[in-house]
């Protein structure tokens, strides 16, 4: 059976730590085009859709060949989570085109570094296994055993079970990850049904720290900018 499958891409107007992040030029191109090219060479996604309030990022989705879905100011705020976006897109999807996909993606347009393959990937996980979402997660580079809380002043482990005492080789530690925004695949049916986007049957998919770097300062800008030039894009 071939699945329906669906690219979001959550780019509001909005930004405070720079300001139009999901337009700012990276190597000669909109952030959010390497999100959009990316998404539609997937042999497995049917449509690209971009999630915006903003008439700029709806112009410059559909000039590198993105559908566009406008969602209302109250979904582009500061504190707006992801589920009340995706499920304002399926929704609509489903009212007006009677398009309902058995998966979303969400492409981060500040994850301008994944490849096709850490997309494709990521699906063809979700369909083997059957499991509710699929999340591409990176090596931790500073370990959860180094890291430490401060109680006023006062230095207390982050973890309850470290001894601040003992040094942590990181041969000798398990491995740690965290997710890096790049890929995200999940069931429509848990997003709408179980208001949820993750769901509790969650697997990782892993990829290296080059395609890893999520835009949030002029400093993550530069470091895509260089990677990117390095890569010949």
């Amino acid at each position: 059976m071939k699945h329906k499958i669906l690219a979001l891409i959550p780019a509001r107007g909005g930004s405070k730590g720079i300001l139009r992040k999901n337009i700012r030029m990276l190597a000669g191109k909109p952030l959010i085009a390497y999100s959009i090219e990316k998404a539609l060479k997937s042999i497995y996604i049917d449509r690209v859709i971009v999630s915006t309030d903003d008439e700029q990022i709806a112009d410059i989705a559909k000039e590198y060949g993105a559908e566009v879905l406008i969602r209302p100011k109250k979904l582009a705020t500061d504190d707006t989570s992801d589920l009340p976006v995706f499920q304002h897109a399926l929704k609509k999807l489903k009212e007006k085109e009677d398009y309902d996909p058995t998966f979303v993606l969400n492409i981060r347009p500040t994850c301008p570094l994944r490849n096709v393959e850490d997309i494709d990937n990521a699906i063809e996980k979700m369909i083997r296994i059957n499991c509710d979402s699929v999340r591409t997660i990176t090596e931790v580079k500073d370990h959860p055993y180094w890291t430490s809380k401060l109680k006023g002043d006062k230095m207390a482990p982050f973890l309850d079970d470290v001894d601040v005492n003992k040094y942590y080789r990181r041969q000798l530690l398990p491995d740690a990850y965290i997710t890096n925004g790049a890929v995200d695949v999940m069931k429509s049916e848990i997003i709408m049904k179980k208001n949820n986007l993750y769901g509790r049957d969650i697997r990782g998919i892993i990829t290296p720290p080059e395609r890893s770097v999520d835009i949030d300062t002029e400093l993550d800008l530069k470091i895509a900018e260089f990677l990117l030039t390095e890569r010949g894009e």
